[in-house]
């Protein structure tokens, strides 16, 4: 018993010794997930160039280079986010995008030349599409909620950038790309 309250005495006296940290706010969550966002849109950057190339379709990889030019356009715009908060425009390692773009990666290696690369390239390109619309929408909602109307106005023409890309996307996989890959399976049957 008294060993129990000996321990529950140190601790008390430790915690009592550290420092409070302050509560994490709505604005400590906006920044993280600002930074989140901006390491993704720079890895995308990177990686869209070696997805128009690998792709076989001349539409995908118009698509792509269109994209990347749009990403561009985002990550200036995140910048003046970053600006308006008084804070550096910096990213910090995001795991959900290095995954999708791993995957992105594994399918440029596992299906090269292979009539499915096109569908698997655009499948990749969706995934991180719908990574983007989640968070823009997210960033979006929290800025207005913050009383940050002209950063919500930039993240919204961003999330409108995406939405529009996903559309691009999805009618190039259901008009032309899905279609190529299932003729030249049966072909090859």
């Amino acid at each position: 018993m008294a060993k129990r309250a000996k321990k529950r005495a140190n601790a008390k006296k430790t915690a009592a010794r550290r420092p409070r940290q302050a509560p994490k706010m709505l604005s400590d969550l906006f920044l993280e997930t600002l930074k989140d966002i901006y390491f993704a849109e720079n890895k995308i950057i990177k990686t869209l160039p070696k997805m128009a190339k690998a792709a076989n379709s001349k539409e995908l990889a118009a698509a792509f280079n269109k994209h990347l030019r749009e990403t561009q356009g985002q990550v200036k715009r995140l910048d003046q986010v970053f600006k308006m908060l008084g804070k550096p425009a910096r990213g910090k390692p995001c795991e959900a995008i290095n995954g999708i773009t791993d995957e992105g990666a594994e399918i440029m290696k596992d299906f090269k030349n292979a009539p499915a690369l096109d569908a698997g390239l655009l499948a990749a390109a969706q995934a991180v599409e719908h990574y983007e619309i989640s968070r823009y929408g997210t960033l979006r909602t929290w800025a207005e909620e913050l009383g940050m109307h002209e950063a919500a106005e930039l993240l919204q023409a961003t999330l409108d950038e995406e939405e529009a890309t996903d559309h691009t996307l999805t009618e190039l996989a259901t008009s032309v790309i899905n279609l190529e890959a299932e003729e030249e399976y049966r072909a090859a049957a």
